[in-house]
């Protein structure tokens, strides 16, 4: 599954950075995560380095977007060979 994030979002920008794979935008009124480069971190670190750093816990999976961890270890590749 890709992430989401919830309008409990504060707008605080650290989440922002974390992202490696920068899926992570401005948005109208909050952060917004681009479900086509989330990868839950999956090919990056162990977990999802934007929920580690969010300081109200706004980033839950997106039920809309689900994807295994093979899917999401695909799109890893396909992401990081697009950016060489």
């Amino acid at each position: 599954m890709s992430l989401m994030i919830t309008d409990e979002c504060i707008n605080c920008d650290v989440c922002e950075p974390e992202c490696p794979n920068e899926a992570i935008s401005q948005g109208e009124d909050i952060y917004e995560i681009d479900p086509n480069k989330c990868t839950e971190c999956v090919g990056h670190f162990d977990t999802p380095q934007c929920r580690d750093v969010c300081p109200v816990d706004c980033i839950p999976n997106d039920p809309g977007n689900v994807e295994s961890k093979d899917q999401l270890l695909q799109k890893y590749y396909l992401l990081t060979a697009a950016s060489k």
